[in-house]
């Protein structure tokens, strides 16, 4: 079997077979854009045609995939409540985490998702700060002005970045908000180098931020603080970032433990 065609699950893990498969199936959807055939279904998974048949005339019963016009499938809208509720108890998970960058940094503590081609708000402690940052929880922004956006587009291949930004263009929030493709994938390079992303006045003059990737994370995350540039210095750079990098470290662990 190819690599691409691994089972995800185990099915020795005395789960019922039908279900991991069914499950498998609808990751597999997701990671191909939310629509596909049968024929890219059976090539992805290994699983017999009759077999993927099956238990895709199971979830269109159910709603959570739908069959269009030109007999392929995507995701359905069921899918969307699942999504929603996964994604607020994820912010509830991440609250704690958060509230510890706070207590130790002294700035707004974020977390964020990549949803589409954006950039949704899941969580956030504001800083006891009187002059702090805020960011409504369920906000959504382009990824490119963003350091969170960067921590998560750090983690994709360049021709997949570059899609996205064509779809999205790259409007300027500030003087400073890179806005050519070839700018941000050179941003993209340090970031893997460095471990860590930083909008610096791009999104907000006066406004820094420092953001990483939730290791490992059953959907792609993010969690950043930001704070006035004045306070978010070089000097406190130095000292955030590896704070930040321990705690998106641990959340992981966590996300692990709450799905094990």
């Amino acid at each position: 079997m190819p690599p691409s065609a691994e089972p995800r699950t185990a099915s020795t893990s005395g789960g019922v077979q039908s279900l991991e498969r069914a499950f498998d199936l609808l990751e597999r959807m997701a990671d191909a854009g939310g629509e596909v055939g049968l024929s890219e279904l059976a090539t992805a998974s290994g699983l017999p045609l009759p077999t993927i048949h099956r238990l895709m005339r199971t979830l269109v019963a159910c709603g959570y995939v739908r069959q269009q016009p030109n007999r392929r499938y995507a995701l359905g809208p069921r899918l969307i409540r699942l999504g929603e509720s996964a994604s607020r108890l994820l912010g509830t998970w991440a609250r704690p985490h958060l509230a510890r960058l706070v207590e130790e940094t002294g700035e707004t503590a974020n977390m964020a998702l990549l949803d589409g081609d954006e950039v949704v708000y899941v969580a956030q402690v504001p800083s006891r700060h009187s002059v702090r940052m805020f960011t409504e929880v369920g906000r959504r922004v382009l990824p490119h002005s963003t350091g969170v956006g960067k921590a998560l587009l750090a983690q994709s291949p360049d021709d997949e970045v570059r899609a996205l930004l064509a779809r999205t263009g790259m409007p300027a929030a500030t003087d400073k908000t890179i806005t050519t493709a070839d700018g941000f994938l050179r941003e993209l390079a340090r970031v893997r180098e460095s471990g860590f992303a930083m909008d610096d006045n791009e999104q907000e003059i006066g406004v820094r931020c420092l953001a990483v990737p939730v290791p490992d994370s059953p959907t792609s995350a993010a969690i950043s603080i930001s704070g006035p540039a004045g306070r978010v210095t070089e000097a406190a750079t130095e000292r955030i970032v590896p704070l930040l990098q321990e705690v998106a470290s641990q959340l992981s662990q966590a996300l692990a433990a709450g799905s094990a």
